[in-house]
């Protein structure tokens, strides 16, 4: 733990500096930048005292043992001096009376002075004990952060709090990750508040470009003036300064640099001259009014980009800020260059900046190669001299002023507005053309669509004839193949039977067979049908009569026509 001033802390851990480089007075040069994370020497108005470590009357620092363990070295202490001990001689019992339980302590109010009961267990009032001139106040935790009684001060912080202690002289001291057991014979032990250094109330940010540059808080204690009243004084101020981040204490003429962490300063002389990001940064700047070689007055819109490398630097030449270093710088700079061009070579040009490279035949060309050149150049070598690295310079925009900017503005606009009109021309003709140009291609592809539709009509057709005719050849060829099988077949059969009637002998059975052919026959053609025989005089009869029916009917049928 480091401090500063009259062994009052402001640094927990180490303190940042650059030795001749970072530590800066009359006469001291610039040395090599600091990069972030460099550790040098320490500057010689800080050093080392931690309060607690002090040799101090009742004031006990506790240790591993805790709190009761300080306590009896506090009653130790008193008792060798001469004086009244703070812890109770009381012995506690288990059946009646106050009790105290494990982790807790009592106290009691002997006279005005203060009594400690450490023991757990119960203890009796009047009459079974001596409560004379005592009085009875209560129970505490032995983890409590803060207790005062009776002139008896204990404090106790944990790892992340910090605890802001007045003494008896009224020094200021900061306790942290530790804790004291304290008796005052002469003023009081005033602890003025218990600080979350990690949730610090106040945030501190860049005011211009709005870059959040840490956290801070401010403790003050009451003091009474001469006049009776009561006014607050500021006595710590507590820093959280985040990564790439730093701040810049001040002491008289010397400065120092204080990295990112968590901080407390209590000196009164040591003051924070300014907190700073070590990261790039980024801004629109608008310029003041600058006149041209033929005093046209112009304002421009400028965009600054840039990385602090060493802030001591920057608070040596007595900037707040690296926007207030490089606006001076920027606003010389292009007014030199300005001042050199005509109004003609820069209104052409409506976007400048690094990036616009061109080959020398554009009017605004001198203006561009003058901002590449001499601008960022000169800006470069006059941010170093802050401790500023330049990362980029554009002129993103711009404003001419003045009777001659207004007339070549009205110039300007009506060419703009034939431009436009000239453009909107070729704009319809070049519609009408692709219109064309589209109804032409939906008619080329309705025709590809209907020779295609024409050619598969037609293939349809000839597909469909040629199966049609080729269904018919193969059923004719079917039927034949079945007529001629079936024609086979009845053959065979007709065979067959006349095989097999040819094969029976028998008289009778032949006779038989005739009988039941004869059955068959007038069975088929019914029993009114009457059979003429085909040959002899049946025949000859047969044939005249089928002549003379021929005949009548045809003299009939001559009749009626």
């Amino acid at each position: 733990m480091s401090s500063v001033g009259d062994g009052t802390t402001v640094v927990d851990g180490h303190v940042s500096t650059a030795g001749a480089s970072a530590h800066y007075g009359k006469g001291v040069q610039f040395d090599e930048p600091l990069k972030p994370g460099r550790k040098d020497g320490i500057a010689n108005f800080t050093t080392t005292v931690d309060y607690l470590e002090e040799e101090r009357p009742f004031f006990v620092k506790i240790g591993k043992d805790g709190l009761i363990a300080a306590l009896q070295k506090l009653d130790m202490q008193l008792k060798n001096t001469g004086r009244g001990h703070v812890l109770s001689r009381k012995v506690p019992t288990d059946w009646i009376g106050k009790e105290v339980t494990p982790g807790q302590i009592g106290l009691i109010n002997h006279g005005g002075l203060p009594k400690i009961l450490t023991r757990p267990g119960r203890y009796p009032g009047m009459p079974l004990r001596n409560w004379w001139a005592r009085k009875w106040i209560g129970t505490c935790g032995l983890s409590d952060t803060v207790i005062q009684f009776g002139g008896l001060t204990v404090v106790q912080v944990s790892q992340n709090q910090a605890a802001v202690v007045s003494d008896p002289q009224n020094h200021v001291f900061v306790v942290k990750n530790s804790g004291f057991v304290a008796y005052a014979i002469e003023g009081t032990y005033n602890v003025l508040s218990i600080v979350d250094q990690t949730h610090l109330p106040t945030v501190i940010k860049d005011p211009i470009t709005k870059v959040t540059l840490g956290w801070s808080h401010e403790v003050t204690m009451k003091s009474r003036t001469g006049t009776g009243t009561k006014q607050d004084y500021v006595v710590a101020l507590f820093l959280n300064i985040p990564a790439n981040n730093c701040a810049i204490l001040q002491k008289g003429d010397d400065l120092e640099l204080l990295p990112a962490g968590q901080h407390y300063i209590t000196s009164p002389n040591v003051t924070l001259r300014g907190m700073f990001t070590l990261g790039e940064n980024q801004i629109e700047m608008p310029t003041k009014d600058i006149f041209t070689r033929d005093q046209v007055p112009v304002s421009l819109t400028i965009y600054l980009k840039w990385q602090l490398t060493e802030p001591l630097k920057l608070t040596t030449h007595g900037y707040n800020t690296p926007y207030d270093a490089l606006r001076d710088k920027t606003q010389s700079i292009l007014t030199q260059i300005v001042a050199h061009l005509d109004y003609s070579s820069m209104v052409k040009q409506r976007s400048l900046g690094p990036d616009n490279l061109d080959d020398g035949s554009d009017a605004s060309s001198a203006f561009l190669d003058a901002l590449r050149t001499r601008a960022m150049d000169d800006l470069h070598l006059a941010a170093l001299e802050y401790g500023i690295i330049m990362k980029d310079l554009a002129v993103i925009d711009r404003q001419f002023k003045g009777d001659i900017a207004s007339t070549m503005d009205k110039l300007t606009t009506r060419a703009l507005q034939a431009q436009v009109e000239a453009a909107n021309v070729d704009r319809e003709n070049s519609n009408k053309i692709k219109q064309e140009e589209g109804a032409l291609a939906v008619a080329r592809i309705k025709a590809q669509a209907q020779n295609t539709k024409a050619d598969t009509e037609a293939y349809s057709i000839v597909a469909a004839a040629q199966a049609q005719a080729k269904k018919l050849q193969i059923e004719a060829e079917a039927q034949a193949k079945a007529t001629r099988l079936a024609a086979e077949a009845e053959a065979e059969a007709i065979r067959l039977r006349a095989a097999a009637d040819a094969a029976v002998i028998d008289q009778f059975a032949r006779e038989m067979e005739l009988r039941r052919n004869e059955v068959a026959r007038v069975k088929a053609f019914g029993s009114k049908a009457v059979f003429v025989p085909t040959d002899g005089l049946g025949s000859q009869l047969g044939s005249s009569m089928a002549t003379g029916m021929a005949a009548s009917l045809g003299a009939l049928e001559s009749k009626r026509s």
